[in-house]
């Protein structure tokens, strides 16, 4: 029975994945209802769900909750270029939420500061066209972000344009990669599935004194992005290989 179940979601998502890309359901178009396609396809809601998480899954098609399942506009590719720059935001918009909070657990942790020290945190979320692109919550203490920034501002600009610049200047960028599942704010942030694994950055950035400057939390959809990390060998390193 098991096995039937999943061989008709199979179909389905095959079905409906022909009929994206022949144009029968052009990009940015409602689907029909769920309830209508498992009437289309004689099958439960709960099969017909499945079969649309494959395609959400694979970036084509996004569910709004309470509006429908949209045939997805292909997306820009995200290219996150290890050594702590912050991924290439051209031609997509940024919309930044600022808030003033106290430092508390993990991220006392990665500031490297007392808990209840005073940090300011940018929510950045990154769209292409109306479509979420990629989130990132930065931490930075509070004496080093700016005083007079907006409190929910539609900024175009990357973030690192628009903190001060760190003096001394910055000594080491650590950087933390994982695999995971988004939290169910994440997957609704970004309109993803909540099977859609995400590339998860913890950067941490330290200036010449010790001092941790910045904690960046990265949240990257994998069905749209590259991760590129280059390491240079000194001579002595390459002599050696040799």
């Amino acid at each position: 029975m098991t096995d039937t179940v999943a061989s008709r979601r199979h179909v389905i998502a095959d079905d409906l994945r022909s009929q994206i890309s022949t144009g029968s359901f052009k990009a940015g178009e409602r689907l029909p209802s769920e309830a209508q396609l498992a009437a289309r396809y004689g099958v439960s809601t709960p099969t017909l769900r499945n079969a649309l998480a494959l395609l959400q899954a694979e970036g084509l098609v996004e569910k709004i909750h309470g509006t429908g399942n949209f045939v997805r506009h292909p997306l820009r590719r995200i290219t996150y270029v290890g050594g702590g720059r912050t991924p290439s935001q051209a031609a997509l918009h940024v919309s930044i939420r600022l808030t003033k909070l106290r430092a508390r657990g993990h991220l006392a942790t990665l500031l490297r500061v007392a808990t209840g020290s005073p940090l300011t945190e940018f929510r950045c979320l990154s769209h292409d066209g109306t479509s979420p692109h990629s989130l990132a919550h930065i931490y930075v203490p509070r004496d080093l972000a700016p005083d007079d920034a907006p409190a929910d501002p539609p900024w175009p600009q990357e973030v690192a344009n628009l903190l001060p610049k760190p003096f001394p200047p910055l000594a080491e960028v650590q950087e933390k990669v994982s695999v995971r599942l988004p939290t169910p704010l994440e997957a609704s942030l970004l309109r993803i599935s909540p099977t859609l694994p995400v590339l998860a950055i913890t950067r941490v950035a330290t200036d010449t004194t010790g001092r941790a400057i910045e904690a960046a939390l990265l949240v990257l959809p994998s069905d749209r992005t590259d991760a590129v990390f280059t390491t240079r060998l000194t001579t002595d390193e390459r002599s050696a290989d040799e």
